[in-house]
């Protein structure tokens, strides 16, 4: 098995993780290798003992990171990789330096009573997910290899099959990871991760600030691009935000179907502080608690808190920036301006007052079958002739290029994870190929295109732990 590993997160001080192996598994068995990503990072080939944590390779420096967090707005002190294990770092044939992480590897320090692993299901969610992410061009971790464990998982439902996932990330690093010694007042420490942040995500930061400020312009862009497909991340807690600006934990997340501002899925989320519509707001809640962090570094307090709130004050801005030039784009427009927000908001409201799906909707813009997608087809009669007002020749190809049309529904992947475990692989696999390519007409996968009858809607999603 070669990993040209090249660690440097295992170089910082004892204070930021606890050293530990994967706990070995009773049979561990392939069930997806991502060839193309690992041609990507210079690792293969595929070991099932290496990726199932039966097997340290050679190189390897295997950690679970330290970090807290807010949970639902809630902040605990103490959290941490509680079912990860860090096999280490490579540089990948653009340079880049990414993490390899297990995920489901076994109990760790900070396992809180968890069992440190993961069921088929979750696994192979976050499999097609993630990689379905990347493919519409959004900033993610990715998925390298998944296997079975041969033990089984005990949850709520009894005892289910057991599963291991290689997760690819630019980092593990998370708001909370900030928190954690802000919030001890380990200030040496703070000042050493933030000099490790900027050196490994922003080098042209200047200081904690600039830090901060390429961190909300990051995570500003990333939530407009989750918008922009209908994507619901579901649990956005601080230790679910990335410093690198990428999507991580695929926990209970979904695409939605139809459309509507107040869509929820996962099961924990009661009061809808996630959901939808309120993406962006807590998008920017949480860089206010990075920034409450990073103030911490400072002996001028009062300038950095005014520095600060500038800087985060800013964000709503370039998120409504990011947003409108994505979904500019999603009616054909290259320049859309403010005047075109109304044009945006009407489409989006339409859709919200007749349960519209919205992926189908926005692929189906500009061809005979956009007022099939509607009941009150007047009401969207009169919306496309002010559209076609606005739009120009080249509309079709902007948005051929801006809408996906596929996306991994969730009814799609519950079917497919009920196959797996009954070990069918086929729905998965044929998942994975009708999601390598979203923006392109396949007929082949038009049924993956369908959205859910009554009987099939997933009403709730969840983490897996």
């Amino acid at each position: 098995m070669n990993i040209p590993f090249d660690n440097t997160y295992a170089a910082l001080p004892a204070a930021f993780y606890t050293r530990l192996d994967p706990t070995p598994v009773k049979a561990p068995q392939m069930l997806a290798w991502n060839e193309a990503l690992a041609q990507e990072l210079g690792v293969g080939p595929a070991n099932a003992d290496v990726f199932g944590g039966n097997a340290v390779p050679d190189g390897a420096a295997p950690l679970a990171q330290l970090y807290a967090g807010h949970q639902f707005g809630n902040y605990n002190p103490q959290l941490g990789d509680g079912r990860a294990i860090l096999l280490g770092e490579v540089i990948d044939t653009h340079g880049t330096r990414r993490d390899i992480q297990l995920k489901g590897s076994g109990r760790t320090p900070y396992s809180r009573m968890g069992d440190g692993r993961a069921w088929l299901g979750p696994v192979l969610r976050e499999y097609v997910v993630s990689e379905a992410m990347h493919a519409l061009g959004i900033p993610t971790t990715r998925a390298l290899a998944a296997v079975a464990t041969g033990e089984p998982v005990l949850r709520e439902d009894g005892p289910l099959p057991g599963a291991v996932l290689t997760r690819v990330a630019a980092s593990h690093l998370r708001v909370g990871t900030f928190q954690i010694f802000a919030h001890r007042g380990e200030i040496d420490a703070l000042r050493t991760l933030t000099d490790y942040a900027i050196a490994r995500h922003y080098p042209q930061a200047d200081g904690a600030m600039g830090l901060l400020r390429a961190v909300c312009a990051a995570q500003a862009e990333l939530v407009a691009a989750w918008m922009s497909v209908g994507f619901i991340h579901g649990v956005m807690n601080t230790d679910n935000c990335t410093i690198s600006g990428e999507t991580i934990d695929y926990g209970p997340c979904a695409f939605m179907d139809a459309y509507h501002e107040a869509r929820v899925f996962s099961s924990i989320d009661q009061q809808g502080r996630y959901a939808y519509g309120n993406q962006p707001r807590i998008a920017v809640w949480n860089m206010a608690q990075l920034a409450t962090a990073l103030i911490q570094l400072f002996d001028d307090k009062e300038q950095a808190v005014e520095e600060a709130t500038q800087i985060v004050h800013a964000m709503p801005a370039q998120l409504q920036a990011a947003w409108l030039r994505r979904f500019g784009a999603k009616i054909g427009l290259p320049d859309a301006t403010a005047h075109d927000q109304p044009l945006i908001e009407d489409l989006l409201a339409l859709m919200q007052q007749d349960g519209a799906d919205f992926t189908n909707s926005f692929a189906a813009l500009g061809t005979d079958t956009a007022r099939d997608q509607f009941t009150d087809r007047a009401a969207f009669d009169a919306w496309h002739t002010r559209w076609e007002q606005r739009t120009g020749p080249d509309a079709g190809q902007i948005m051929q290029r801006t809408n996906p049309q596929i996306i991994p529904r969730t009814h799609r992947i519950e079917a497919m994870i009920t196959a797996a475990v009954a070990g069918d692989m086929a729905p998965f696999e044929r998942m994975m190929t009708a999601l390598a390519d979203p923006y392109a007409p396949s007929p082949d996968h038009d049924d993956l295109r369908r959205p859910p009858t009554a009987q099939e809607i997933v009403p709730a999603t969840f983490c897996g732990t």
